[in-house]
């Protein structure tokens, strides 16, 4: 697998954006989105989605240059119509919309329906948190073609419904939330599939219902499984209380639309800390708290104790300097757009 510095990653992704439609704004947002992920170590977020983001403009799915239109509001809520705009974008300015009411009312909220695939969901709460706020978001797929089966079925029901908070501290590490209420996400099976990988036992099942290691098995009528393994109940019960705060509460209902268009809807809240007490204080205790679960003395077996988010700022360290791993399948795609669009000098020269 090539190793690929991050600027050069971004430069080939906006590259190939731009060519397919896509605003400089666009392009560089979802760019830098997809790369972020893969610093993170989010690789199922990461560039191997471009392509497919690419053939969603050329089916019309996704609109290049869509508007963004607030539909209704009130001084602490805001509803939006992204008219099928790419998601890194449209969501990115609902939460800073959503930001900018909370400094003046101390608490906001916001839903936001019609766009495409909004990445890594912990994208929007970190923007919270760098204002001294707590960011909450939550996400799923709208009517789109649905990938996770209910406890105790074998039929894929329900999104992966994602669910992130960001919370400002005085840490290195951003103290942050960002997970799936399926076992995994479903780009993580794709990424197996590509890269040739068997997945554990407990994160799909077959078209029979039966749990499987074979990653190929999800695109033959498969689903991914709730998060919470033998208590599956829990990760399923999340993500049926996501699709209320995501596709009802938005009005993009539930069950699946035959065109297989992805939707994106979102709910996403910001809390001013400091309406309830002292930013600083709060940041300190934060920290010390983090601290706190770090001295826990390790299981057997384990490296210790990682609060939220830790890993995931180590990771990104560690890639900056050394470079991402891109599977050669995700690559090879990357390539033969960069030749389709006439790209290919850039591509290497990137």
């Amino acid at each position: 697998m090539p190793l690929v510095q991050a600027d050069r990653l971004t430069r080939i992704g906006a590259a190939l954006l731009r060519a397919a439609g896509a605003t400089e704004e666009e392009a560089s947002a979802v760019a830098a989105g997809c790369v972020g992920a893969n610093l993170a170590g989010h690789d199922s977020h990461g560039v191997i989605a471009i392509p497919t983001y690419i053939d969603r403009i050329r089916v019309g799915h996704i609109v290049p240059g869509a508007e963004w239109k607030i539909v209704q509001e009130s001084p602490t809520t805001t509803v939006i119509d992204g008219h099928w705009g790419f998601g890194f974008h449209v969501n990115a300015k609902a939460m800073q919309h959503t930001i900018e009411k909370a400094k003046v009312a101390n608490v906001a909220a916001c839903t936001v329906f019609r766009q495409s695939h909004v990445g890594r969901l912990a994208a929007y709460p970190m923007m919270a948190m760098r204002e001294g706020m707590i960011g909450v978001a939550t996400a799923d797929s709208g009517r789109s073609p649905k990938h996770v089966a209910p406890f105790g079925g074998r039929e894929a029901r329900l999104g992966t419904n994602p669910i992130s908070i960001a919370v400002p501290s005085d840490l290195d590490a951003p103290f942050y939330l960002d997970m799936a209420t399926s076992a995994v996400a479903a780009g993580k099976i794709q990424l197996a599939a590509a890269r040739g990988e068997q997945i554990p036992t407990g994160w799909i099942v077959d078209s029979e219902g039966r749990q499987t290691t074979d990653p190929r098995q999800f695109r033959k009528g498969g689903a991914l499984l709730p998060l919470g393994g033998t208590e599956g109940y829990k990760g399923s019960g999340l993500a049926a209380m996501v699709e209320v705060l995501c596709g009802l509460l938005t009005g993009l209902g539930f069950g699946v639309e035959p065109s297989g268009r992805h939707n994106d809807g979102c709910f996403m809240a910001v809390f001013n800390v400091a309406a309830f007490r002292p930013l600083n204080e709060f940041k300190r205790e934060v920290a010390e708290f983090a601290r706190y679960l770090k001295a826990t003395p390790p299981s057997e077996g384990s490296p210790g104790v990682f609060y939220p988010g830790e890993v995931e700022y180590l990771r990104e360290q560690q890639r900056k300097v050394s470079g991402i791993e891109v599977e050669d399948a995700t690559w090879d795609k990357l390539r033969a757009l960069a030749a389709e669009y006439k790209l290919a000098a850039e591509f290497d020269a990137a």
